[in-house]
């Protein structure tokens, strides 16, 4: 299994291929939706890694393959800016998982 990383920052893209990790940069929904869709059919692929921005670029569509999707499995990274999540971050993505407020 590999590692694959969509980004919308060059310097997070680079760095990633520099640690010997593939993958491919984008400035917009319609290539990030193009990018995940080609990532999602790549048997290869286990993690797939994606920068925040991208992952705000298509919550709902991102949300719904983490949900229903057992591979790859889908990560989210800050970029080299820096996290612009909140800490409530983990008790958000399992309200949304599971239903349950903790």
């Amino acid at each position: 299994m590999k590692s694959f990383v969509i980004s919308d920052n060059r310097d997070t893209w680079v760095g990633m291929r520099l640690t010997g990790i593939n993958g491919i940069l984008v400035r917009n929904r319609e290539n990030v939706l193009t990018a995940i869709k080609e990532a999602m059919k790549d048997e290869e692929i286990g993690i797939l890694i994606l920068t925040e921005k991208v992952v705000d670029m298509a919550e709902e569509e991102v949300m719904e393959l983490k949900l229903k999707c057992k591979t790859p499995l889908i990560i989210e990274i800050p970029d080299r800016h820096g996290t612009s999540r909140n800490g409530d971050t983990i008790k958000n993505y399992i309200r949304n998982s599971v239903g349950i407020r903790i």
